[in-house]
């Protein structure tokens, strides 16, 4: 007797080998795509101290309103709860910043008033 095809043990034996090495894929895909909202808030952030920057070497003062001299990547900053807060305090800016598929906020401080979980100024940091 001549037979083609696989049997059905054969086929679910694929079945396992391929919900396995799914299971293992997608978390990994999961924690790519939060590295990748993170870097893209510590980046907008980035580009705000240098937007706040420009502005002070212009007017020789900190803003909270930089108009349309800055403009925030999709998805950074209309996180609810969690939109682009710029402070100015007397010596500088601090500045928050969320996302809207992550619960994962950043900040970042110029001047002496840091902002958690900032440590270091001008430097970025999520939590």
């Amino acid at each position: 007797m001549n037979r083609k095809g696989f049997t059905l043990i054969e086929l679910l034996i694929v079945v396992v080998i391929i919900g396995i090495l799914a299971a293992i894929a997608i978390p990994k895909f999961a924690n790519t795509k939060e590295k990748a909202y993170l870097a893209s808030m510590k980046s907008d952030l980035r580009n705000l101290i240098t937007a706040e920057e420009a502005y002070f070497a212009d007017s020789v003062k900190y803003t909270s309103n930089l108009g349309t001299a800055y403009s925030l990547t999709t998805g950074v900053g209309v996180a609810p709860g969690a939109p682009l807060t710029i402070t100015v305090t007397p010596d500088g800016f601090t500045a928050n910043v969320g996302h809207s598929t992550t619960t994962k906020s950043c900040s970042v401080y110029v001047g002496s008033t840091s902002l958690a979980p900032a440590n270091k100024e001008g430097e970025p940091k999520c939590q």
